[in-house]
């Protein structure tokens, strides 16, 4: 995510300068086909660009729209699994008397959080281990959704507890809420990851574009002559980059700087529930990298 109220130049034209080169390269070839072969026969309106611009600002506005919805329900849902697992900590720190079960479950939802962020990323990233017993790793490794068997376990643990009259009714309750929401969360995270974002929008989008960049190079060649493929490219730049941008928050989990600071969130809520055990050995919070953006 990105940290920084003033994005670089440089930046954005790293993300399109494949995109840069072939809209100069199309606005060269549509200067030479309007120049040595359209021009001596007819004209082109002025109507075609005007008509494809305004078509286009409606799809890049839906698009971006859309895809900054997803982004903005993912960080939402994030916000809630930080709120519901402070919760879940402090209840069974404080609601359960065998505190080494209790601070097992602590742990074991610290496991939970890292499953569940390798998963959203699709990334091998075997963190989670290290807060899981023996006996959890290998019900853990059974099982494809790892992230939904460590809830699994931590409900059993849950009605162990109390069975053995170590929690009451209402303590169970409160706590088992807690598991409901971050199952809840856990679903809505998987539904924007497994959800694709319609493709004929964004292929439209970029149909219209690429028509766009042409037509209007064309007309415009007429007055400005050469300097058509500079303003044609200049006009180009400036609705693909605007795409290209909202388009990359269409995968929220995605490990890269528009994305959600996954890796962020889940050291802040380690470091929080550690605290809340007394534990001398607390990792450092993720920082940012180069004062720009955190993952």
């Amino acid at each position: 995510m990105l940290i920084v109220q003033n994005i670089r130049l440089s930046r954005v034209l790293i993300d399109t300068w494949k995109v840069d080169l072939i809209m100069i390269i199309s606005c060269t070839a549509a200067y030479f086909v309007r120049e040595y072969l359209i021009a001596h026969h007819f004209q082109i309106s002025a109507i075609i660009p005007t008509v494809l611009g305004t078509a286009i600002a409606f799809f890049i506005g839906f698009n971006n729209n859309q895809a900054y919805d997803r982004w903005w329900e993912a960080r939402k849902i994030w916000g809630a699994i930080v709120n519901d697992s402070r919760s879940l900590a402090r209840n069974l720190i404080n609601f359960v008397e065998d505190q080494e079960t209790a601070n097992r479950m602590v742990c074991r939802h610290i496991s939970f959080i890292y499953a569940l962020k390798a998963n959203l990323r699709s990334t091998v990233d075997e963190i989670y281990t290290k807060y899981l017993t023996e006996f959890d790793k290998q019900d853990v490794e059974r099982h494809s959704n790892k992230h939904n068997a460590i809830l699994n376990i931590q409900a059993m643990e849950l009605q162990r507890l109390y069975k053995e009259n170590k929690i009451d009714g209402f303590k169970f309750m409160e706590i088992n809420e807690m598991l409901v929401k971050l199952t809840d969360s856990m679903g809505g995270c998987e539904r924007i990851k497994n959800t694709i974002f319609p493709t004929t929008y964004s292929y439209l989008t970029k149909v219209f574009i690429w028509l766009f960049v042409v037509t209007f190079t064309l007309v415009i060649s007429q007055d400005m002559g050469y300097w058509s493929i500079f303003m044609g490219w200049l006009i180009g730049f400036v609705f693909v980059s605007t795409q290209i941008n909202g388009m990359r928050l269409v995968n929220p989990f995605d490990n890269k700087s528009s994305g959600l600071p996954l890796n962020h969130i889940c050291r802040t809520i380690e470091i929080n529930l550690l605290q809340m055990l007394r534990e001398e050995d607390i990792p450092e919070p993720i920082k940012p990298i180069n004062n720009e953006y955190i993952l």
